[in-house]
C-alpha cells in the first residue's frame, strides 16, 4: 500500500482530536488510529505502523497515547508528534478539568456520595481485571511468575517502588530468555526524521520549566516531579501508572486519601483517554487549575520524550537481547504491583453484601468483554437506586 503525500500540523491535530473525543477502551484505540491513519488516510504504511505499535508497547507511557505520537512523529517530524499527542489527549484534559471541578463542589451531596460508594467497588473489579489480563499475557513461566511473586511481597512491605521495578530489571537481565529475533515484516519501512535537536530543546525547556518551579512555586514542583517520575516508570501501558500514582499520592505523601483516589478512577475512566488522566483529578483537587495542568503535562511529557528519542533507533535496539530482558523482568513486576494495588484498594472499602454483588457483576462483566464505560454507568446508575 502506498502513502499519501503527508498531512499537514492542523490535519494530523484535527484528526487525532476527533479520535480522542471518542476514545474509550484504551489500548483498544489502537485498531481505530490505525484504521484511520493506514487504511482511511495512507499517511502510513502497515509496516511502519507496526513497528510503531511495538515501539509503543515496549516504553512507559499509556500506549494509545505514545501511538497517535509515533503517527505524527513519522509523518512530520517532532511538531507532528506533538500536534497528534496533544489533539488526542485534549478531550480527556477538559472533560477531567469539568469532572474534577465539579466534584470538588459536590462530592458531599447525597446522591454523589450514593453514587461514589458503589463506583469504588467498581474499580477494584476493573483493577482485579487488568490484574488478570495484564498476568494472562506476562507471566508465561516459572521465572515470570517468581519475578512478578517477588514484586508483589515487596509491594505488600511498601518498598519503594523505583527500587522493586529496578529490581525487576536486573533480575529480567540475569534469569529471562530473550524473545526471538523481530520478523522483518514489523520493522519500520519508512525513514524515521531525525529527532536529536528538538529532543535537546525539550529537555532544556523542561530543566528550565524545573528550575522556575523550584524556585518561584516549590509546592508544584513537588507535584510535577512526582508525576514526571510515575510516567518514567509507567512501562506496560498507562495502567501501570495507577498503582504508583496511589502509592505516591495517598501512602506515601497522603495527598488525598483511598477512597477520594478512587473517585478519581472512576471519572478517569468515564472520560476519553488514557487512565493516567487521573492526575489531573489529583492536581485540581490539591492546586486548583495550575495543579491539574502541571499534573497532566508532567504525566504525559516524559514519556513523549522517550518516544522521540528512540523511535529512530529502535529496530535496532528491539532486537538486543538484553533490552528484552530487562523490559520483561519490568512488566513481570507490574503484574505484582496490581495485584497489591487490586488487594489495598478493596481495602479502602466497607464491604456489604450488595457490594461485593456488585464488584462481582463487574468483574463477570469486564472478563466477558464489555466496555469499561458502560460498566462504569450501568454501575453509577445502580450505586444511585441501591445506595441514596
Amino acid at each position: 500500500m502506498s502513502a499519501n503525500p503527508q498531512p499537514s500540523i492542523p490535519q494530523l491535530f484535527v484528526s487525532f482530536l476527533r479520535l480522542g473525543i471518542t476514545a474509550f477502551g484504551g489500548p483498544s484505540m489502537v485498531a481505530y488510529i490505525h484504521k484511520r491513519t493506514v487504511e482511511q488516510k495512507r499517511w502510513l504504511d502497515a509496516e511502519t505502523f507496526n513497528a510503531g505499535v511495538a515501539l509503543c508497547q515496549m516504553i512507559p507511557g499509556a500506549t494509545a497515547m505514545q501511538v497517535a505520537a509515533y503517527v505524527g512523529l513519522s509523518t512530520r517530524g517532532v511538531i507532528g508528534a506533538a500536534a497528534s499527542f496533544i489533539g488526542f489527549g485534549l478531550p480527556a484534559f477538559l472533560l477531567m478539568l469539568l469532572f474534577a471541578a465539579v466534584y470538588a463542589s459536590t462530592h458531599t451531596l447525597p446522591v454523589v456520595i450514593a453514587a461514589f460508594s458503589g463506583l469504588q467497588v467498581i474499580v477494584v473489579a476493573i483493577v482485579a481485571n487488568a490484574t488478570l489480563s495484564f498476568g494472562k499475557t506476562t507471566l508465561r513461566n516459572r521465572k515470570h511468575y517468581a519475578i512478578g511473586g517477588v514484586a508483589a511481597v515487596l509491594f505488600g512491605l511498601n518498598a519503594n517502588p523505583i527500587l522493586v521495578i529496578l529490581l525487576a530489571a536486573v533480575e529480567g537481565l540475569a534469569f529471562l530468555q530473550p524473545k526471538p529475533p523481530v520478523p522483518h515484516d514489523v520493522r519500520s519501512s519508512t525513514p524515521m526524521p531525525p529527532t536529536t535537536k528538538p529532543l535537546l530543546f525539550l529537555l532544556t525547556t523542561t530543566a528550565l520549566g524545573f528550575l522556575a518551579l523550584l524556585v518561584f512555586a516549590p509546592v508544584l514542583f513537588d507535584l510535577a516531579a512526582l508525576f514526571f517520575r510515575i510516567d518514567l516508570l509507567a512501562f506496560g501501558g498507562g495502567f501501570a501508572s495507577v498503582p504508583l500514582m496511589f502509592h505516591e499520592v495517598v501512602e506515601v505523601r497522603q495527598w488525598l486519601d483511598g477512597p477520594t483516589f478512587l473517585n478519581g478512577i472512576v471519572l478517569g475512566q468515564v472520560t476519553p483517554g488514557p487512565i493516567v488522566i487521573t492526575a489531573t483529578f489529583v492536581g485540581y483537587l490539591l492546586y486548583g487549575l495550575w495543579g491539574g495542568l502541571l499534573a497532566t503535562i508532567s504525566i504525559f511529557l516524559p514519556s513523549f520524550m522517550v518516544l522521540v528519542g528512540l523511535a529512530p533507533h529502535f529496530d535496532r535496539l528491539r532486537v538486543s537481547p538484553a533490552f528484552n530482558k530487562i523490559i520483561g523482568g519490568v512488566l513481570c513486576s507490574f503484574v505484582g504491583l496490581l495485584l497489591t494495588v487490586t488487594l489495598r484498594f478493596a481495602g479502602d472499602v466497607q464491604w456489604n453484601l450488595p457490594l461485593g454483588l456488585l464488584a462481582g457483576a463487574a468483574l463477570m462483566a469486564l472478563l466477558l468483554k464489555v466496555d469499561i464505560l458502560w460498566v462504569v454507568v450501568a454501575g453509577t446508575v445502580t450505586s444511585v437506586i441501591l445506595f441514596r
